[in-house]
C-alpha cells in the first residue's frame, strides 16, 4: 500500500506542472507578492517606529533609492526606525513615479510600490537617471516642457559602434514557447534601431543569453517569487537576461499573467544600454502590468537614437 501510495504522489508531482498554462515553475495558488509587507505600512512617516519598516529600507536600498552606507546613520539600515534618509528616500521615489511628494506612506504610493517590477535599480551609482529631465523649449507654447525621459547606464555603457549585429541564444531548459514571442521583442527592436539581432546556434557564443532563474542564482541579484521582480537585465556587453521562473508567463495578455514579449521588450532596452524612463507609456517605464501587453514609445526609440547617435 505504500508502494502505491507513493507511485500516485510521484505521478502527481510530475503530472501538475504540465497543467499550468503559465511558463512558470511556481504552482502555489497563493496570491501574496514580496511587496505585500507595505500594506500593513500604509501611513507611516518620519518619527513612526513600526515592525517591518527595514523590510521598507531594503526594498528602497534595492532599486538605489537608500544607501545607509555612505552616511553617519549607516547602523539604522537594520532598524525599524522612520528616520530622515528613509522620508528623503521615498519623496525621491515619489518624484520618480509622478506621486506627491509627501515623504509619507500613503495609499498611492504604497500601490505603486507593490507593482511587480523590473530588477535593475532606478538609481545608480548614487545618480537619480529618472530625473535627467532631457528638456527643449516649446516654440508653440513658449515654455519649457519634458519631451523625452529614457536615461542611460553610467558612463552611457553601449556595444561597441562596430557590434551592431548581435546574437541571441536561450540557456539549457528555457520552455520553447518563450522562444517565439522574445524573437518578436528582438525583431520589434531590429525594425527601430540600427541593430540587427539574429539568433545563435550555440548560446555559449551568442552575444546576450536568455533563460528562467529563480531565487539566489548566481548573478547577485536573486529573485525574490512570484508578483515581485519580474526580471532583470545587464548593462553592454554583458548580455545576461533572467526571467524570474516563479512568476506565471503568458504568450500574450492573459489575467493574472505576465506577457514573455513585453518584458523582453523592456529588459531587451537595458541589454542596448537604455535605464529607467518616468515617461508612463515607455517600455523602459520600470514598473509593468499583469494581464497586459505593451510595446515601444517614441521615448525609448529616441533613447536608443541618442545613446548611438544614429
Amino acid at each position: 500500500m505504500a508502494s502505491k501510495a507513493f507511485s500516485f504522489f510521484l505521478f502527481t508531482i510530475l503530472l501538475l506542472p504540465l497543467l499550468s498554462h503559465g511558463t512558470s515553475r511556481n504552482t502555489n495558488n497563493k496570491k501574496s507578492s514580496p511587496f505585500d509587507f507595505l500594506k500593513h505600512l500604509q501611513g507611516c512617516h518620519k518619527g513612526d517606529n513600526v515592525p517591518g519598516i527595514k523590510v521598507l529600507k531594503s526594498y528602497l536600498e534595492q532599486f538605489g533609492y537608500l544607501n545607509y552606507s555612505h552616511s553617519k546613520k549607516q547602523n539604522r539600515a537594520n532598524d525599524d526606525d522612520f528616520d530622515e534618509p528613509l522620508e528623503s528616500a521615498l519623496k525621491t521615489y515619489q518624484l520618480n513615479f509622478h506621486l506627491n511628494t509627501t515623504g509619507t506612506l500613503d495609499a498611492k504610493t504604497v500601490s505603486n510600490m507593490m507593482m511587480p517590477r523590473c530588477g535593475v535599480a532606478d538609481i545608480i551609482n548614487g545618480t537619480n537617471w529618472m530625473r535627467s529631465n532631457n528638456k527643449k523649449h516649446d516654440h508653440n507654447h513658449g515654455s519649457l516642457h519634458t519631451v523625452s525621459q529614457y536615461t542611460f547606464f553610467p558612463r552611457n555603457q553601449k556595444w561597441p559602434d562596430s557590434k551592431y549585429c548581435l546574437t541571441y541564444g536561450f540557456l539549457p531548459g528555457t520552455p520553447t514557447r518563450v522562444m517565439s514571442p522574445v524573437a518578436q521583442a528582438f525583431q520589434t527592436w531590429d525594425a527601430n534601431t540600427h541593430f540587427t539581432f539574429s539568433r545563435a546556434q550555440d548560446d555559449t557564443n551568442a552575444d546576450i543569453k536568455i533563460g528562467f532563474q529563480s531565487r539566489d542564482h548566481g548573478d547577485g541579484y536573486p529573485f525574490d517569487g512570484a508578483g515581485g521582480v519580474l526580471a532583470h537585465a545587464f548593462a553592454p556587453t554583458d548580455g545576461r537576461f533572467h526571467y524570474d521562473a516563479d512568476e506565471k508567463w503568458s504568450v500574450g495578455a492573459v489575467p493574472g499573467q505576465f506577457d514573455l514579449k513585453t518584458v523582453a521588450l523592456h529588459e531587451i532596452g537595458h541589454l542596448l544600454g537604455l535605464g529607467h524612463s518616468n515617461v508612463r507609456g515607455a517600455i523602459m517605464w520600470p514598473s509593468i502590468s499583469a494581464g497586459g501587453t505593451k510595446g515601444l514609445d517614441k521615448d525609448d526609440i529616441n533613447g536608443i537614437k541618442a545613446l548611438y547617435n544614429v
